[in-house]
């Protein structure tokens, strides 16, 4: 009997050890071995509308929007592109500051919104507004308290069109700061982001993030904006994408100068909270994306609980640890060099233990997927 219960362990080890070996083979390599190169001094191809909604943004604002406005994206020494923030009801002094700097942008307007629109919380309504109001056709979005790496972020992500693509994907890391809890965001955040591009990269688009993302603005209309999920609050980037998405219109931007950056929660509640709103969407992705998101989560869950197991009742330990041996071969290689690429590599000396965590996390996090609603704000 107790062979046997040895011989069941080891099988469950060794196909949650298989499973995540082949993603990390098939998928994340595509983001650790990611070699587009691109050109900072490319010549604007097409004119872009830079879309920013903020809500009670004062202290922002004056911190990242000059950087949005003073892109190197020009022609003929004038700005091809034009930035519009949306000021959504915001009870701050954010709409004096969006004023006053108008003057001085002449490819900069901004547009207050007053009252709130009924039966569509959250981002959408105010998003819509600017999408709509947006003179061009390709579309950047990022948020109030974003703020791109570079002056050349703009550049990097126009050159992701080329090709007649309709999307673009880019990367939106967080401050390095100290603590624990910084490190456990920034992971969090890398290792969605190792997902999202990997599997964009492999020609299977599945999300993208608001921070930093593009879309034309003909594939929006195309697929009535958001009416889909518009009752609810979160889901104005990953729905979005989901939804329109696919594996001949969507590229991948990555590089360092077209990052956007954004403030980390200083405090775990707050980052609970942010969480638990992001993995409410995830019920609501096409069955396919459920199904190969979901594979990969129960294998990362199963894999140290199995390998605990494996350890103390299976007859055979010799096999397991070479099994052991070379999933933490390959791992640590691609997340070595997946780090490197999203700028993230001071994060590696934690990655094994961020790996153990994420069981955790999936502890957590997971009945999100099944009984979170969502808040009806978005600030």
């Amino acid at each position: 009997m107790s062979d046997n219960l040895g011989i069941i362990v080891f099988y469950c080890f060794a196909a949650a050890a298989g499973v995540q070996a082949l993603y990390y083979l098939i998928f994340f390599s595509r983001v650790a071995f990611y070699k587009r190169q691109f050109d900072e001094d490319f010549p604007p191809q097409e004119d872009l509308s830079v879309v920013i909604c903020a809500k009670n943004e004062e202290r922002s604002l004056p911190k990242n929007l000059p950087t949005v406005l003073q892109q190197r994206y020009h022609v003929h020494q004038q700005p091809a592109y034009e930035v519009i923030v949306v000021n959504d009801n915001s009870e701050d002094d954010s709409k004096y500051y969006l004023a006053s700097i108008e003057n001085g942008y002449p490819h900069y307007r901004h547009i207050e919104i007053k009252q709130s629109a009924q039966f569509i919380p959250g981002k959408k309504y105010p998003l819509s507004i600017g999408i709509k109001g947006a003179k061009y056709d390709t579309l950047v979005l990022t948020d109030a308290d974003c703020k791109p790496a570079s002056t050349y972020w703009l550049s990097m992500m126009a050159q992701g069109f080329e090709g007649g693509k309709e999307v673009v994907l880019g990367y939106g890391p967080y401050y390095k700061k100290p603590g624990f809890l910084n490190k456990v965001v920034r992971y969090e955040t890398y290792f969605s982001a190792l997902q999202y591009l990997g599997y964009a990269l492999a020609g299977i688009p599945y999300m993208g993030v608001g921070r930093n993302l593009a879309y034309k603005k003909e594939l929006f209309f195309r697929h009535k904006g958001f009416t889909a999920h518009q009752h609810l609050a979160s889901g104005d980037d990953d729905l979005f994408i989901n939804r329109a998405a696919n594996g001949r219109n969507t590229a991948v931007v990555i590089n360092k100068h077209a990052f956007a950056y954004s403030e980390p929660k200083t405090k775990w509640k707050y980052w609970f909270k942010q969480k638990t709103r992001h993995m409410s969407t995830g019920k609501h992705y096409r069955f396919g994306h459920k199904v190969l998101l979901g594979l990969f989560s129960l294998s990362h869950f199963l894999f140290y609980p199995a390998l605990v197991a494996a350890l103390f009742y299976t007859p055979m330990l010799y096999i397991t640890l070479y099994i052991l041996g070379g999933k933490i071969l390959v791992q640590s290689i691609i997340t070595w060099l997946a780090l490197r690429k999203l700028d993230e590599k001071d994060l590696f000396w934690y990655s094994w233990l961020m790996d153990i965590l994420m069981f955790l996390y999936y502890v957590i996090f997971t009945p999100a997927l099944f009984f979170k609603k969502g808040r009806s704000k978005w600030k």
